[in-house]
């Protein structure tokens, strides 16, 4: 039967006035810290250092960890104000349950025993699978670990997915494709070295702000720098080359780049011919795309695709980057291969200044997705049907290889089949799927359908709304583990404050679930380094092979890059710089990747295209981020970006409220008129909720291989209206 999702409203008035709590950092907290806790963000890939400062087992401030070679001290907006959630007066601080006129508090016995109960009646009646679980990608090391064999050995599911489902899993599995292993290739400490950069659908000044200073490394010593977006972000306003792709178009584009490299003998014929397969078919198909066949596909001017060619070919050294903007789509996977052939057919990989990179978006995102806690892997990036990968697990678990289930549902698809009533129950942890996911109407009609739903979070997010059950966790600093940076350098997250009311540490609350499903002794662990240490010998052996990284030797070394298989090893900051790859050839594999549309493109009916992503002040759904006022100041609302010649087209003027529609919902919002976008495209970010959420508009269309949905691109209409009166407000802010 289908629950209404609880309002703020009713929750202030199940409980009455909102506790009063005195803001961190205010002037009752003058003077000296009790103590300095070292650590990192909790925000974006970069995972940079940062000192809390703590007094009272409170977070009261930071500041610059100038040691820490990442960052060396530097901190963008989100960093600054990251603490300030700490004492926020949203924070969930005890069980609750929902009833008919609220969420009511109840004893942390009753939740788990309720949430058991119905996790043991759902998979009696319908299954094991028809129990599922959801998890974030912003957990340490040793919760994403911990999730993946809880979902497998407690609840027996094969239906475990994440968030890093919306991230990195086109980038990964392009990556595994043509290299084998999935991480970055290089540290960033190679991106001053190179002569020419390309980035390619990445606001890097405002999502990854501290990269930006590593390019501009670059372009101190005279490096040029290619941007390619269909926006002209922050950074492209200065490069050497701004390259407008529309959206969908990528995968032309670069094939047109390396047509040009191809003609004009600019490809490295020695390493190709030695440490590479696959490059006579990429070859005749990269051959009819040529810069006039790009252009019209891609939507970028020919002599554009040329001066690009002509910058990246000669060049001595060079490095690519990627993120979102190109593995948001329906051929994802096909745009980052088209990406790798660029940088394979140059050979400038593996090599000082020669390199390629992802920018990982999420907290973990790069440790999130290697072990274990998605539908298709086991830990160190291990397959989950490969028989070999399966009874290594299965020995370190200590169950029969038969108990453990095969590869499940994608955080999608398991969207799906809560909708048409195939999935029952549903466990979350630290996941904002009503917000986060395309199609929110559909999303949220999906939780509705659930028999049972038990979430564990730190805030009562969009999501948790529609819970059955709320259960408070632990944020960031509050537990002790690793995280892995978009580079591959595993880093120590260390505790700074306990957990305030009857909050408890996520691990703590999946440990006493296990327990009251008879499979506790599976989960014998004390502290978080006992989970690290098991974490080690089930990636040992795997391409993520964390073995020879212990605590230890992190705090030692501020950081160890895997692979690292064995104690004495140092690490691997740089891959393949022997040119041996980590496909069963040892060979890196050219992927010849044609240019498809959109699923959806533009027609009569809605004939723009609609593309949305980050700002500088918010992460990802907003959870966090949109509590913290001096975040909001910057950017207070979701607007909607659009060229002039497409705003005097529809009789649009700055700062009119505009509705944006598409075949799922609609939006309004303000306008926000400028020359840094295609005439054809309109831009908005993603962060808001409720009547304000992009996801409202997005298309549930996937990627066939890696199964990430199609954010970048879907067709709208666009039409000028009066400002509404009322506007849902936004979440209580820490100013």
């Amino acid at each position: 039967m289908a629950k209404p999702p609880l309002t703020t409203i009713q929750l202030i008035d199940e409980f009455g006035p909102t506790p009063q709590y005195d803001p961190p950092g205010g002037w009752q907290y003058a003077g000296e810290p009790d103590k300095l806790v070292a650590t990192h963000c909790c925000f974006c890939g970069q995972q940079c250092g940062i000192n809390l400062k703590v007094k009272d087992n409170r977070v009261i401030g930071f500041e610059p960890r100038e040691e820490f070679p990442f960052n060396r001290g530097k901190l963008c907006p989100k960093g600054v104000k990251r603490y300030m959630q700490n004492e926020h007066p949203d924070r969930l601080l005890h069980p609750m349950k929902r009833t008919d006129h609220g969420f009511h508090k109840i004893s942390w016995d009753e939740a788990l025993n309720s949430t058991v109960s119905e996790i043991k009646r759902i998979q009696k009646e319908y299954g094991k699978d028809a129990f599922a679980m959801l998890s974030g990608v912003s957990l340490s090391n040793e919760k994403s670990y911990f999730v993946g064999k809880f979902a497998r050995v407690a609840l027996q599911t094969a239906n475990l997915d994440y968030n890093g489902r919306l991230c990195m899993v086109s980038a990964g599995t392009g990556n595994k494709k043509a290299f084998g292993i999935d991480r970055a290739a290089n540290y960033w400490d190679d991106i001053p070295l190179a002569d020419v950069i390309i980035v390619t659908g990445a606001n890097v000044a405002e999502c990854a702000p501290i990269t930006t200073d590593y390019i501009w490394r670059a372009r101190d010593r005279g490096a040029k720098l290619i941007m390619i977006d269909p926006r002209v972000t922050p950074l492209a306003r200065t490069a050497d080359l701004h390259l407008p792709v529309r959206p969908g178009g990528d995968t032309a584009l670069m094939n047109g780049i390396l047509h040009v490299v191809i003609e004009r003998g600019w490809v490295d014929q020695h390493f190709i011919d030695n440490y590479t397969s696959g490059y006579a078919e990429l070859k005749e198909m990269v051959g009819k795309y040529t810069p006039e066949v790009a252009a019209e596909l891609s939507g970028v001017p020919a002599e554009l695709i040329v001066r690009a060619a002509e910058m990246w070919g000669p060049a001595k050294t060079s490095f690519l980057l990627h993120a979102r903007g190109i593995e948001h789509h329906s051929k994802g996977v096909e745009n980052v291969l088209s990406c790798i052939n660029l940088v394979l057919a140059t050979g400038r990989i593996g090599r000082p200044g020669c390199g390629y990179g992802t920018i990982t978006g999420q907290g973990n995102g790069q440790g999130g997705r290697e072990h274990g806690h998605k539908c298709d892997q086991l830990p160190g990036n291990r397959d989950i049907e490969n028989p070999a990968h399966r009874e290594y697990i299965s020995k370190v678990w200590q169950i029969a290889e038969s108990e453990m289930p095969h590869k499940g549902l994608t955080a999608q698809e398991i969207i799906e089949h809560m909708h048409s009533g195939e999935i029952k129950g549903l466990l979350s942890l630290c996941f904002n799927p009503v917000v986060s996911l395309p199609d929110a109407n559909f999303t949220k009609a999906a939780f509705d359908r659930l028999d049972h739903y038990t979430i564990i979070d730190f805030f009562l997010s969009e999501t948790a709304r529609h819970a059955d059950i709320v259960l408070p966790g632990s944020l960031h600093e509050e537990d002790e583990g690793t995280s892995t940076s978009a580079e591959g350098r595993v880093i120590r997250i260390r505790k700074a404050v306990d957990c305030p009311g009857e909050a408890r540490i996520d691990w703590h609350i999946l440990k006493d679930i296990a327990e009251r499903l008879d499979r506790g002794k599976y989960f014998d662990y004390k502290e978080s380094e006992d989970i690290f240490n098991e974490l080690r010998v089930a990636s040992k052996g795997g391409t993520a092979d964390y073995y020879g990284i212990t605590y230890d030797k992190i705090e030692k070394t501020m950081g160890v890059f895997w692979p690292c298989p064995e104690l004495d090893h140092s690490g691997t900051p740089r891959l393949f710089e022997d040119n041996i790859f980590f496909t069963p050839d040892k060979k890196a594999h050219f992927n010849a990747v044609e240019h498809r549309p959109p699923v959806e493109v533009p027609d009569e009916e809605y004939p723009v295209v609609l593309t949305t992503g980050r700002v500088v002040s918010q992460y990802l759904s907003g959870t966090q981020t949109r509590r913290i006022g001096g975040l909001l100041d910057q950017y207070p609302e979701p607007r909607v970006e659009l060229h002039p010649a497409l705003a005097a087209s529809l009789g649009i003027s700055k700062g009119d409220w505009v509705k944006v529609e598409t075949r799922r919902g609609e939006v309004t919002m303000e306008s926000m008129i400028v020359t840094t976008i295609r005439e054809d495209t309109i831009f908005i970010p993603y962060h808001w909720a409720d009547n304000k959420s992009a996801n409202l508009l997005t298309i549930r269309a996937l990627d066939p291989v890696s199964k990430i949905p199609e954010f970048k691109a879907c067709a709208c209409r666009v039409s000028r209206v009066e400002r509404p009166i009322t506007l849902i407000a936004t979440v209580d802010r820490c100013t």
